[in-house]
């Protein structure tokens, strides 16, 4: 593929930019060498303490931070970024010469991702700056739903207007609900047929939006004589499976609905069956060498996105060198300072430092992967169409003779470029075959092709199966950004998000793609081996966090200590701590641009977020290796504005970004945490009433100027909780759980009471 041969007479397609990183190296130094200080001043006066528990426990957390520490140093230690430049591509190649590209768009359910936002992502990836006969778009389905079926029609309908429109006059954004905004109207300068294109274009958009949303507000009738006579009576998950070539040999890219068969005897792998269900299809149909997957609410932002993604793959003599090509998740009408933490801001150096060593992680949409690395190829593997046995094609991938003639081309580097593209309608029958549940039966498919099986995190697992073959990855991020997706708008959407995350994480590590046995027996770099590592740990910091914050409590209520007296020179380690990492993350925060208000949501939600939903991912996850739970793939939900402007639900601008709860026990931690600090401080304060004025400072001392300062902290941290006990509705705790919490709290209470009362 990597045909573009670099010499000294032309300037590059692509270029690896390494930055500077000693400042950030030396504070991150400075930060270990304290972690470390702390850990030795622990061992030291260990037989100091008359309680020894809280002193052990804090060592064992420590021990903890140190270690998550040390990882995220070795991932950052070099960081760098890839810069393409589309505008030489044109020059120097053809666009005859383009690979063809087959793109995927997901989505799950009608209602929780509105099928107009998925529609917009369509129309955004019709509508790229690239030959019209190279794309093919198959939307997956997995609700088998009439409304979407209904919507991708006219949708298909409406392209056709849009994607002339776009071309015509170079539109650049090219979603029309973000192009067609409440506010938005032609300049004053631009042509009288401009004006006129784009007020009828504004109609036509209105148009498939009410028919949309009218036939979602109402039961569907499929009638038997139409095309949505295969949705009668039909049951999400239990029904045959369809494929309806939507459009084929028009002025469109070639458009394909799939709805792969569902049936409850067999597992259907969540979204990873999804895609290797597209990828079957679309090895039968089009075969394209390259395929791109988005999430249905991840519209293409930049026309020239493919454009770019071209520079990577004509930009390497090695294809080895991009095995895949990953743009950045950015989100529009993101929540002012991100109130719940999940706009991915604080990941930027992570992905940099990701970037200098084998390639970032496959973040599970906006990526470009090759076909036959998908298909299971490593790096070195040479292969032949003649010299690949039958026998060997059928055990991989199957008995569909034309998916294992596909699959041959695929592997061998031969042209793909077939008539299957030009009449993709005549392959329907051999499509729905390789798109039913039980024809993975015996195949490789799952384990060693395809997106990969044993875990919801199925994007993280798949790629590092990539790197454990020894193919490197690229991310690039274009100006203006690659792909806009919608972030979680509510806090239980937030909750449901990151929930998933660290279960389908913490299954990674109990697959046979170990990052540290694929270290061992594959070819996954060391320092790339420690960043999955890193990630894949995200739930089990729960306990140490969980651990660490009970302390301070503890130690107030049985007048003990787990950090040192504040008139001890010792005290300097956790302050030094405490100060230097926090001010080295507004730094760091500055840096990017994000407001001081942004810094600190992102600090207290790593606090809550650690404290609750993965918290109960571990908790989840050890449910499962006892056989006692089952993994189930939850679907956040997607919050959508009309091209109006108004928003779908009822919230305003005044409750915007504020905490809603429903009566799920995962906050249930964080309450009894909050709830337990906040009797801690009361005993404080009650036990310094009682103290004469003169002997104040001693019993200050005796409590503990660090845990005070740590409980006050926690307060702080768990702010939005503390308000949500007074307040009622939807933006108030459930009575039950603080009920259950206050139980909780009070058994804590009563316990370190009688763990400080002598034998």
């Amino acid at each position: 593929m990597a045909i573009n041969i670099q010499d000294s007479n032309c300037l590059p397609l692509q270029e690896k930019i390494v930055h500077s990183n000693k400042m950030a190296r030396a504070i991150e130094l400075i930060i270990l060498s304290f972690l470390v200080a702390m850990l030795v001043y622990r061992v030291i006066f260990f037989k100091d303490q008359n309680n020894s528990f809280p002193w052990l426990l804090a060592l064992v957390c420590e021990l903890w931070f140190t270690f998550t520490w040390i990882l995220s140093m070795c991932i950052k230690w070099n960081q760098c970024s890839f810069q393409t430049y589309p505008d030489r591509l044109l020059k120097r190649v053809n666009e005859i010469d383009f690979p063809a590209v087959d793109i995927f768009v997901t989505t799950a359910d009608p209602i929780l991702e509105p099928s107009i936002i998925t529609m917009n992502t369509v129309l955004s990836l019709l509508a790229v700056d690239y030959p019209l006969d190279k794309l093919a778009l198959y939307l997956s389905d997995d609700s088998c739903s009439p409304l979407t079926f209904y919507s991708i029609v006219e949708t298909t309908k409406f392209a056709k207007l849009w994607v002339l429109f776009c071309k015509t006059y170079n539109i650049q954004v090219r979603a029309p609900f973000r192009y067609f905004t409440s506010t938005s109207t032609p300049l004053e300068n631009d042509s009288l047929e401009f004006k006129h294109e784009w007020k009828k274009m504004k109609n036509e958009y209105g148009n498939l939006y009410k028919k949309i949303e009218l036939a979602a507000q109402r039961p569907f009738t499929c009638d038997c004589n139409s095309d949505f006579a295969v949705f009668r009576d039909v049951d999400r998950s239990n029904h045959p499976a369809i494929i309806k070539v939507i459009s084929e040999n028009t002025d469109l890219p070639i458009v394909i609905y799939i709805s792969r068969e569902k049936n409850p005897k067999h597992h259907h792998h969540y979204k990873a069956g999804a895609m290797n269900a597209l990828t079957r299809v679309s090895g039968v149909m089009t075969n394209a060498p390259l395929m791109l997957n988005v999430d249905c609410d991840m519209y293409a932002n930049n026309p020239q996105v493919f454009l770019h993604a071209m520079c990577i793959v004509f930009g390497y003599k090695n294809d080895q060198d991009c095995g895949f090509i990953q743009f950045p998740q950015a989100f529009y009408d993101g929540l002012k300072d991100d109130p719940f933490g999940n706009q991915l801001a604080n990941y930027y150096y992570i992905i940099n430092g990701l970037a200098a060593l084998q390639g970032i992680f496959y973040m599970g949409s906006n990526c470009f992967h090759r076909r036959k690395v998908i298909y299971g190829l490593s790096p070195n593997d040479k292969t032949k169409s003649g010299n690949i046995r039958n026998e060997d094609l059928h055990k991989v991938f199957g008995k569909s003779f034309e998916l294992r003639e596909s699959a041959a081309q695929i592997l061998s580097g031969s042209n793909t470029n077939t008539e299957n593209r030009t009449n993709p309608s005549s392959l329907v029958e051999a499509a729905i075959d390789v798109a039913g549940c039980s024809y993975e039966y015996d195949t490789h498919w799952g384990k060693k092709v395809g997106w990969l099986y044993g875990s919801s995190a199925e994007d993280i697992l798949t790629g590092l199966g990539i790197h454990g073959r020894g193919w490197k990855s690229i991310i690039t991020s274009p100006d203006p950004l690659a792909f806009l997706g919608c972030a979680p708008s509510t806090y239980l959407s937030s909750l449901t998000q990151q929930k998933r995350w660290a279960i389908g994480l913490l299954e990674v590590l109990f697959t046979d793609k170990n990052p540290f046995l694929l270290t061992i027996k594959g070819n996954l770099w060391f320092r790339q081996a420690i960043a999955y590592c890193w990630i894949c740990l995200w739930g089990v910091r729960s306990i140490p966090e969980i651990c660490y914050a009970s302390l301070p409590a503890y130690c107030i209520i049985t007048s003990s200590c787990f950090l040192p007296k504040v008139n001890e020179q010792a005290f300097i380690i956790p302050m030094g701590i405490f100060v230097i990492y926090n001010v080295y993350i507004l730094w760091e925060s500055k840096r990017l641009g994000v407001s001081l208000r942004m810094w600190w949501n992102l600090q207290r939600m790593g606090r809550v977020t650690a404290l609750t939903t993965w918290l109960f991912a571990i908790l989840n996850m050890m449910l499962k290796l006892m056989g006692l739970s089952k993994s189930i793939f939850e679907v956040t939900q997607k919050e959508y504005k009309s091209n109006d402007g108004d928003e779908v639900d009822d919230n305003d601008d005044k409750n915007v970004g504020r905490f809603t709860y429903d009566k799920s026990l995962v906050i249930m931690p964080g309450v009894v945490i909050l709830l337990v600090n906040m009797t801690a401080l009361v005993n404080g304060v009650l036990r310094l009433l009682k103290v004469e004025y003169n002997k104040i400072w001693m019993e200050v001392l005796t409590l503990g100027l660090g845990e005070v300062f740590c409980s006050m902290w926690l307060l702080l941290c768990f702010w939005e909780f503390l308000k949500g006990l007074f307040r009622n509705g939807k933006y108030g705790i459930p009575s039950s759980t603080i009920w259950k919490s206050g139980i909780l709290a009070l058994f804590f209470v009563h316990l370190c009471r009688r763990s400080s009362q002598p034998f």
